[in-house]
């Protein structure tokens, strides 16, 4: 009886100890809103006690706690802090949190097209700007100027006028990176080149851009070397509301914009409008412009499983350009001096003109097939219309002070006998032309992804493209003369014929307002490209490991129509069919809840682009056309808490039998020529460094660095052609050693964001730029540029309105190159300083450049209700 009370007494002890001291496990995931991205550092803590926890690199916590039941408070920093009650242990599944400074709540569709970094366990080297960024710190300039605070990044050429920037990525140009809009392909299906005055109003609409550097996570039939850029714009916003804007900033800019959403209603259907205008003189003289960006998006829930989406936006715009020049003449008129313009009657006329529009619309179909399986299509189209304007026939005179002198010019027209021209030599009169570039483009982008297992999942899609471009000139302005006699420069019109009509360089007008057959001049030709690849990827992810194989193929065909160069039976070109394809795999391992390492490599057999191709604007087949083979590695680490977290990449990329062509302009003629690099080989390795610190809940410190070493290999072909593309030249030579320009290898940056008050912050980045060259293709001694840095600076204040303070009004001011730094951005030239030259910062005054903006500032209010 007493070993009974005994064993009696420790069986009650147990039971109330075990009651006393059971452990409740609470776990979740937390993820970013507008980017359904993970949240390491999140904190997760029940409420009134101090149990609690940190997210890891993916994003999950688990508590355990001796409270049975109570509310888990969820928060980080910069975003609104969510609670949730708990009884007993709880998955409590994904946890949306929304940035504190988030105005709308969005609708992201084709999530299973538009290829983030999160999609994927294994990390790439990525930077991601949220849509409260871009708003803030984009001005007057171009999207990629959003880009600039990111390692191995390198944005110039916006002093040519408004959208006519440049970024390169680990030293590689804009046609060797993926631009994605929506998990759409943008870059142009000829040359894979971006021009961003057709996309300026991406700024507007975005909810966030994220750069990839190098392989990225990207599932598509793409090869992008550089990295991969997706543009993931808002859809239709879930809640009523909407804004109104205003930006001015230097020399007369001004933007208005305004949008409204109508939310979604009972039956899941909801509408989002956003309208914007904008204006202004430029930053150097003659670079006028003036554009317009349009975005609506109509939104229906079917239900739980099917969500469609169909939006439709565009850019049309019109600005006048400038083009490097000879540091001298920089030194003769000042650093804002542009020879494309001048004056008629009095009233200002620029010879070139860039002016385009190119309506944007597509489809998304977003299917939860279960649980586990998703399947997520896009349709899209694009038409774009436009061009660039310049003169034609003799060429236009000129002032004493290096402009236009556009009644000269005139006056010379009206002795010309009988008013007509002479545009195919010898060149008689002078008229301004418009260079052409028309498309239709359709496509189709489909994913399906399935989780196989716990640990597996598995994605298989398609990406299906057909694209029709038009090239041709066209008149513009006759400036006095009756017509101009083109001939016999047509194959299709062997007699000479005269051209009278005009068309106009309107935006709007020129989506269906172009020259007919028979009034085009110089060149007319058509081009059809059918593209079309399937991918697939499968993924093994553990909490602590992960590795993914990726693979696509596609298939590309070109055929060209010339009616100038051919008869009508001979127009029709050969049809040139490549293959191409790319693998990547790649692994992680975690270590701990805050660190991660992983290695990705990849390979990739990419087809020639059309312009390659048919490289001499002929039918004729350019006999050095082949695949280009770029083969990458990457090796990166990454530590992330609340308070601090960093990055490190170590990448390596070989690239062969590549084709690269830049320009430059004639300085006895101010012709603008073209240089083609054929047979390339490049070597491109480098390291790069992110970290963000917030020692308290007011100061934000960011830095980056990225060191590259980028390299020609082996000998290059170069060939010369004018603006007519007639060649003018062609030689082999060495260029093994020589280093590859138009980006600065060695970046550094430093910025910090502090609030002084509740509403009220500041913020400053600094950036410097080093190894420098010009940016002339393939050569062995290339010109290394001065370095030089840049500070800009920002203040903002969030003021909360009406009469539940459920509005706000938002102020920004933004003064970029704070210090008045003067500086080269990019040369289009590399002659070396021989006896007798005179130097500016120690290179040849000869040498053509671009010198960056000093000092410029924009205001903007923003008013969200």
């Amino acid at each position: 009886m007493k070993k009974f009370n005994q064993f009696l007494f420790i069986a009650v002890f147990a039971l109330v100890s075990s009651a006393m001291y059971a452990q409740t496990t609470i776990t979740g995931k937390i993820v970013d809103s507008e980017m359904n991205s993970p949240l390491p550092g999140a904190n997760a803590v029940v409420k009134g006690t101090t149990d609690g926890a940190t997210t890891d690199f993916d994003g999950k916590f688990s508590i355990s706690t001796s409270s049975s039941t109570g509310e888990v408070v969820i928060s980080y920093v910069g975003f609104t802090s969510q609670t949730f009650a708990f009884s007993g242990n709880i998955d409590l599944g994904t946890i949306v949190l929304s940035p504190d400074s988030s105005l709308d709540e969005v609708v992201v569709v084709g999530t299973g097209i538009i290829d983030l970094a999160d999609g994927r366990d294994t990390p790439v080297a990525v930077s991601t700007i949220k849509a409260s960024e871009i708003q803030q710190k984009i001005g007057a300039g171009d999207v990629t100027t959003t880009l600039v605070n990111t390692p191995s990044v390198y944005v110039a050429g916006g002093e040519s006028g408004f959208g006519d920037s440049n970024i390169r990525v680990r030293g590689f140009d804009q046609d060797n990176t993926a631009f994605l809009l929506n998990g759409q392909p943008i870059n142009g299906m000829e040359d894979g080149k971006m021009y961003w005055s057709n996309w300026s109003g991406i700024s507007d609409i975005a909810s966030a851009v994220q750069i990839q550097r190098g392989l990225g996570s990207s599932k598509l039939a793409i090869s992008s070397v550089g990295g991969t850029v997706n543009f993931v714009t808002k859809a239709t916003d879930k809640r009523e509301g909407g804004f109104a804007a205003v930006t001015t900033g230097y020399n007369n800019y001004l933007k208005t914009s305004l949008g409204y959403s109508t939310g979604l209603n009972e039956k899941g259907f909801g509408a989002t409008v956003m309208l914007s205008h904008w204006q202004g003189d430029g930053y150097n003289l003659g670079t006028q412009g003036e554009g317009q960006t349009y975005f609506i998006s109509f939104g229906y829930k079917i239900n739980e499983k099917h969500n469609l989406n169909f939006l439709v936006t565009g850019a049309p715009q019109q600005h006048d350009q400038n083009y490097r020049k000879s540091i001298s003449q920089y030194l003769q008129y000042g650093k804002k001096y542009n020879y494309n313009y001048g004056y008629r009657n009095g009233e200002y006329l620029s010879l070139r003109t860039n002016f385009y529009h190119k309506p944007v619309t597509n489809l998304n179909w977003d299917w939860n097939i279960s649980e586990k399986s998703s399947l997520s299509t896009v349709l899209y189209a694009s038409w774009g219309r436009g061009g660039g304007t310049g003169g034609y026939g003799a060429y236009t005179a000129s002032t004493d002070d290096g402009h236009v002198d556009w009644d000269a010019t005139i006056a010379a027209n009206q002795s010309v006998a009988g008013g007509i021209g002479n545009g195919s030599g010898p060149y008689v009169g002078t008229a301004i032309r418009a260079s052409m570039n028309n498309h239709a483009w359709y496509g189709l982008v489909t994913n399906y992804e399935t989780e196989l297992t716990d640990n597996i999942s598995m994605n298989l899609g398609a990406d299906l493209r057909t694209y029709k471009g038009t090239h041709f000139r066209q008149l513009v302005d006759l400036l006095g003369l009756n017509g101009i006699e083109e001939g016999p420069t047509s194959a299709q019109y062997p007699d000479s014929y005269i051209v009278s009509s005009t068309n106009s360089i309107d935006p709007w007008s020129t989506v269906f307002n172009f020259a007919d057959e028979d009034q085009r001049i110089d060149y007319d030709y058509d081009e059809r490209i059918n593209y079309g690849g399937v991918f697939g990827q499968l993924e093994y992810a553990t909490d602590n490991f992960s590795t993914f194989f990726q693979g696509a193929v596609s298939n590309q065909s070109h055929v060209r129509w010339d009616r100038f160069n051919y008869d009508e039976a001979n127009e029709e070109s050969e049809t040139i069919n490549n293959t191409g394809f790319n693998v990547k795999a790649g692994g992680s391992y975690a270590i701990g809840n805050n660190s991660k390492i992983y290695v990705n490599g990849g390979y990739y057999s990419r087809q020639p682009y059309h312009d390659n191709i048919y490289l001499n604007f002929t039918n004729e087949v350019n006999p050095l056309t082949e695949n280009e083979k770029i083969l990458g590695l990457e090796v990166g680490y990454t530590y992330t808490s609340s308070a601090f977290s960093v990055a490190l990449d170590l990448y390596r990329t070989n690239w062969k039998d590549r084709v690269e062509s830049s320009s430059y302009t004639d300085e006895d003629t101010n012709e603008l020529l073209y240089r083609t690099n054929e047979g390339v080989e490049q070597l491109h390795s480098g390291a790069e460094l992110q970290l963000s610190y917030k020692p308290f809940d007011a100061l934000r410190i960011k830095g980056f660095a990225s060191v590259g070493q980028w390299e020609y290999v082996g000998d290059s072909q170069t060939t010369i052609r004018n603006e007519a593309l007639e060649t003018l030249s062609v030689e082999l030579e060495d260029v093994d050693g020589g280093e590859v320009g138009g980006a600065a290898q060695t970046t550094f940056g430093l910025g910090a964001d502090y609030t002084i008050v509740k509403g009220l912050s500041i913020d400053a980045d600094y950036r410097y730029y080093d190894k420098l060259y010009a940016d002339v293709g393939a050569i062995k001694e290339n010109l290394e540029l001065p370095n030089f840095g840049v500070m800009d600076l920002g203040l903002s204040y969030k003021m909360l309105v009406g009469k539940d303070k459920t509005n706000s009004v938002n102020f920004r001011f933004n003064v970029n190159n704070l210090l008045n730094e003067e500086y080269i951005s990019q040369s289009s030239t590399a002659n070396k300083v021989e006896a007798g030259d005179e130097t500016y910062l120690g290179i040849n005054q000869t040498n053509q450049v671009y010198f960056g903006n000093l000092r410029t500032w924009n205001f903007g209010i923003r008013f969200v209700f």
